[in-house]
């Protein structure tokens, strides 16, 4: 999943900018578990991103997002209040009818938040994804209007997007370290102001790293998250200031086995626009994948799924017609 950590006017949180002294994702991509499930310090940009599609015993359909952020403000180390690293946590909970979300934001080296790495262990104050393992979690958050409590166990293998984790952004070469548990079976309890929800079903957790991962004339993303009863997707689109679009995907067998598309393989066509807030935003799409015989239209649950948090985007569930049938989870930014 794509997400920068702060904003600013040369786009998300410098992401086109020059590296200044961090380190660069290089090929070949090459990977340390359970150490790379922590984070890594070197690089300017960091998160774990985890996004849900529950259902409640009635079938009413929910979505649910904990995600954490770690952004370095220089390459320089220190501790304590001296620590470079910021830190931000977003929770949303989304239904048919309403999105309710909130932010947390935190210093590092203070321990209000951090990660480490085995056991697994990420928080922000009193919000948790833990567990002896990264298979087998817990995750809590809570808001002035929500909370959730779920337990989270992956029946699949990790996997890796792009050249085995080297995941490209632009034709200029900006490139991150990306990849995925997209297994795991969810389960617990929602708490919502009309009363307390027993909901189930599925989980897809992305990890990213880089520092640099956008070129400078890209000005926004749409990431799509699908699953199918014949396998999953997982392709974006960046936009470009040219009106073009770099994009790229991943088709993921039932087995985990994958196969990744570069540019132009992956095509995401917005169909229907929603006013939200004054914003145009598409919240209906058609997305193919030719190669997979993928030619289908994705609708938001609700359209109205704005995270109005410090960094604005949109992110919520999403259901899917057409060639293939399923559920899955749509990120856009760049709309406000």
């Amino acid at each position: 999943m794509l997400w920068p950590i702060t904003a600013s006017a040369q786009g998300f949180a410098g992401l086109g900018t020059d590296v200044d002294g961090f380190s660069s994702p290089q090929r070949p991509a090459e990977f340390d578990f359970p150490i790379d499930h922590g984070p890594h310090d070197d690089y300017r940009i960091e998160w774990w991103y985890l996004t849900a599609n529950l259902e409640g015993l009635d079938g009413t359909p929910y979505g649910l997002q904990w995600t954490l952020f770690r952004s370095a403000l220089t390459s320089d180390g220190g501790k304590g209040w001296s620590s470079p690293q910021l830190w931000m946590g977003h929770a949303a909970v989304t239904t048919p009818d309403a999105h309710f979300v909130t932010e947390r934001l935190a210093r590092g080296g203070i321990g209000q938040a951090g990660v480490q790495a085995d056991p697994f262990e990420a928080w922000i104050d009193d919000w948790q994804l833990v567990g002896p393992d990264f298979a087998t979690l817990t995750m809590t958050a809570s808001g002035p209007d929500f909370a959730y409590d779920m337990v989270l166990n992956s029946d699949g293998p990790l996997v890796f997007h792009g050249d085995e984790g080297y995941s490209l952004k632009s034709a200029e070469g900006q490139a991150s370290y990306y990849y995925s548990q997209p297994f795991y079976a969810i389960e617990g309890t929602l708490i919502l102001p009309t009363g307390t929800i027993e909901v189930a079903g599925d989980a897809w957790l992305d990890r990213e790293w880089s520092s640099q991962p956008l070129s400078d004339n890209q000005t926004g993303w749409d990431w799509f998250s699908l699953s199918f009863e014949d396998g999953k997707l997982m392709g974006f689109r960046l936009r470009q200031t040219d009106g073009s679009d770099y994009t790229s995907a991943t088709w993921i067998d039932p087995d985990g086995t994958t196969t990744s598309y570069s540019n132009s393989a992956f095509e995401a066509e917005p169909v229907a626009i929603s006013d939200i807030g004054g914003r145009d935003v598409p919240t209906t799409w058609n997305v193919r994948l030719a190669d997979r015989g993928v030619d289908v239209e994705v609708t938001a649950i609700n359209p109205q799924a704005w995270m109005n948090t410090s960094v604005p985007y949109w992110e919520g569930p999403i259901t899917v017609q057409g060639s293939h049938t399923g559920r899955g989870y749509l990120e856009m930014t760049g709309y406000d």
